[in-house]
């Protein structure tokens, strides 16, 4: 195996944390539980703050969106805020109310598809269920949450035999309402009204059926990630869009120790279907905790405002590398690769955010601790995608720049990225934390 013992840690990190974070909710949990152990104070959103210098933080907002920081032991002059920011959503199946459905001898799920998947990928896989129930609590307005995970195969999306669609290998469109309903359970006959799927789910959280009022659940690729390749060279694994970056986020920051100013990991939920929600990038949490850190220093608004100004932002997503058996929709001059170092990401139209000043100064922490960098650009013929990086930069008036690992088959229910660039993303995220 050519991959080093550092990187080979770092992929073997990436992989643990992705099959331990099958949805945006179980993301959270898996950054709470390194957070604990890391010596963060959990905070509630709602309560009243009494912050101290030198200490270090976490605060969950509405279960699938995170920010953790640590504050120096005094606030700098300048340049005192730097943000690290990821995503912990992903293209999937979301579970409809009422998915019941029979045909065929079988129980199916009524899904819908959650972002753009690639959907052909997700058929024939074994297929698990994840996510938050809602059930009956003390009162109307506070029901009780159960975090849930069959953890097992229960699911699978049955291609159609070429015998029976010729026309397959050529031309092949999948609906997402017939094509693509998981099934669960080979069915002796029509259950009729009756919920298969509640009575499992109820099963699952150590509830009564009628005790369950609404869930939000995602069926997800449960096969585990693995190292591949004659030398194990590359991670091919469900989830890299965008766990290879919220992982990265947190281990920075609990392992860089900035004398002074606030280091801020921020994980939004809401990336994949646009961020315009109360926990997405777009929504106000983030300048919300920001200037409540402020305020519990006894700083001004001015001041929270004139540092925002001079912070920086790492807004961290994963980028295309250039697929070996389509050179041709790459950039001609600006090839990324996979193994080839954390993947700068340019765009004209600024849906990757940056600037030649922000990119200067990422080459130049790359530089100076020894990792290798690369930059992305679109193949001017094709648009791309973006990033929450532009979403957040409308309200954060610093410079923000886009990064991230490369990776192949992006959206896809399986990712292939290089083994060794987890270890790259981890120590640009430390060393831009440490200062």
């Amino acid at each position: 195996m050519s991959t080093n013992l550092p990187c080979l840690e770092a992929a073997q990190r990436l992989l643990t944390w992705i099959g331990d974070s099958p949805t945006p909710f179980h993301t959270v949990l898996t950054a709470q539980k390194a957070l604990d152990e890391a010596g963060f104070t959990p905070l509630n959103f709602s309560d009243r703050w009494q912050l101290d210098y030198g200490k270090r933080y976490y605060v969950p907002v509405h279960d699938s969106t995170l920010i953790a920081f640590t504050i120096g032991s005094a606030m700098a002059d300048s340049g005192n805020l730097r943000l690290a920011l990821a995503h912990t959503d992903y293209p999937c199946f979301r579970v409809k109310p009422s998915p019941e459905l029979y045909g065929g001898g079988c129980g199916k799920l009524n899904v819908e598809g959650y972002g753009g998947m690639l959907r052909y990928s997700w058929l024939d896989r074994p297929l698990s269920i994840a996510g938050k129930v809602a059930l009956k609590g003390k009162d109307p307005f506070h029901p009780r949450r159960v975090f849930v995970d069959f953890g097992r195969p229960v699911a699978t999306i049955p291609s159609l035999a070429i015998h029976l669609n010729r026309s397959a290998n050529d031309d092949l469109h999948l609906s997402l309402q017939k094509d693509m309903l998981p099934i669960v359970d080979v069915l002796e006959q029509a259950l009729g009204g009756e919920a298969f799927f509640r009575k499992a789910l109820a099963e699952e959280c150590g509830a009564a059926p009628e005790d369950i009022l609404d869930y939000e659940l995602y069926v997800y690729q449960c096969e585990q990630g693995c190292l591949v390749g004659l030398e194990e060279t590359m991670l091919s694994s469900p989830r890299l869009d965008n766990q290879t970056s919220a992982e990265a986020c947190i281990y920075g920051l609990t392992h860089a120790r900035r004398e002074r100013g606030v280091n801020l990991a921020v994980l939004f939920d809401h990336e994949e279907v646009g961020s315009r929600t109360r926990q997405g990038a777009a929504g106000s949490v983030l300048p919300n905790v920001i200037e409540r850190i402020y305020a519990a220093f006894g700083l001004s608004r001015e001041a929270y405002l004139r540092d925002m100004t001079d912070g920086f932002a790492l807004s961290l997503d994963v980028a295309h590398c250039s697929h070996p058996n389509y050179p041709e929709k790459a950039d001609p001059t600006n090839r990324v690769r996979m193994n080839g170092g954390v993947t700068i990401k340019q765009a004209a139209r600024q849906s990757y955010i940056g600037s030649c000043e922000s990119s200067a100064v990422v080459q130049a922490l790359c530089a100076r601790s020894g990792i290798p960098c690369q930059t992305f650009v679109n193949n001017a013929d094709i648009r791309g995608g973006a990033t929450l990086g532009a979403i957040a930069a409308t309200y954060l008036p610093m410079q923000v720049q886009d990064a991230g690992a490369a990776i192949a088959a992006m959206h896809s229910a399986r990712e292939l990225m290089g083994a060794e660039d987890q270890y790259h993303l981890e120590r640009l995220v430390t060393a831009f934390f440490q200062g």
